[in-house]
């Protein structure tokens, strides 16, 4: 009995076999999961609108998902896409399935979670409660996989009805950085102490430099709070960014501190207007002015498609790590 007992617990774990559907701009970030995992198999919808505008939706073999484990990748890129997606996120969890996960690598309202003066609305909470009201499956609440969200206290903000798991992007940045010739180089930055809080303990075996703004008149001006940057190669971290003007500004002031190079990571690179524009090799005044690297993942996919694999970008995806999720 000691024997079949011992051999039983040797047998690893079988895998689940998801059906995973997705939205019309997660189409390469699900052919990527998919391909990392023979437990993943795709299943498509029509994302079609009447005339109006309005969707008219339709899931492709809704029968056959009965008994399934089935997943949703979204991608909450804009308000316009939302709705449609929320749609279709409330109505799999009722067609009878085993259990129901929502990808959601960017939570997209996650900076406006504070309200500073009377009038302001933290668009973070509200977006948490919409998605804590997703129906159950046969098999309980929804699991929501959401990558580096904002600020860790957004974990609070979501009922009792969902069950949030939030993951991080640094595996795929510390696989990065072993490749490099200079990994022995390396220094993390953070732009400021929010950053430092949010992901030093994923770092800590790393020498670390963590810069601030400070009011100088009427400018905000980066400064290095603690840390040496002379002679290393300096990887700025945070979880995302916007216009990049804080990143260009540390780049900037550690280069004048001796960096022999400065690269950045951000996990999400929502990068409005066309900002990333200011980060392009071509478009820099010269080496001083450069970022090494810049990585970024794919859980902005509008972005992705924009800038490609173009200096000084990477692109790391979040593909395995997915799939690995999917399976908890």
């Amino acid at each position: 009995m000691e024997v079949i007992a011992a051999a039983a617990a040797a047998k690893p774990k079988a895998k689940k076999h998801i059906h995973l559907f997705y939205c019309s701009e997660c189409e390469e970030l699900a052919l990527k999961i998919a391909a990392s995992s023979d437990a993943i198999e795709l299943q498509s919808i029509n994302w079609r609108s009447f005339d109006d505008g309005f969707p008219n939706l339709f899931i492709n073999k809704a029968h056959d998902i009965r008994g399934q484990h089935v997943a949703f990748l979204a991608s909450f890129s804009s308000p316009a896409v939302i709705f449609e997606q929320i749609s279709v996120i409330f109505a799999l969890p009722k067609l009878f399935i085993a259990s129901f996960t929502l990808v959601l690598p960017f939570f997209p309202t996650g900076s406006f979670e504070r309200v500073e003066e009377e009038g302001d609305v933290a668009t973070a909470f509200t977006l948490a409660r919409i998605l804590s009201m997703i129906p159950k499956s046969r098999g309980g609440p929804t699991s929501v996989v959401i990558y580096d969200i904002h600020a860790l206290q957004e974990r609070f903000y979501f009922g009792d009805d969902v069950l949030p798991c939030f993951e991080t992007g640094i595996p795929l940045l510390l696989q990065r950085l072993r490749q490099l010739p200079e990994a022995d180089n390396i220094t993390i930055a953070f732009p400021d102490d929010g950053a430092w809080k949010r992901f030093h303990k994923l770092l800590q075996h790393f020498p670390m430099i963590v810069c601030n703004k400070v009011r100088e008149g009427d400018k905000r001006i980066v400064r290095i709070k603690e840390g040496n940057p002379e002679g290393r190669h300096v990887v700025i971290v945070d979880d995302l960014v916007q216009s990049g003007g804080t990143l260009r500004e540390c780049q900037k002031v550690l280069a004048s501190h001796g960096a022999a190079k400065v690269s950045a990571y951000v996990t999400h690179a929502v990068f409005p207007k066309q900002s990333y524009e200011r980060f392009m090799t071509s478009n820099s005044a010269g080496p001083g002015d450069q970022f090494a690297y810049f990585w970024i993942t794919d859980s902005c996919p509008h972005t992705v498609k924009a800038i490609g694999q173009r200096p000084p970008f990477e692109v790391l995806s979040l593909a395995s790590s997915i799939a690995d999720a999917l399976q908890i």
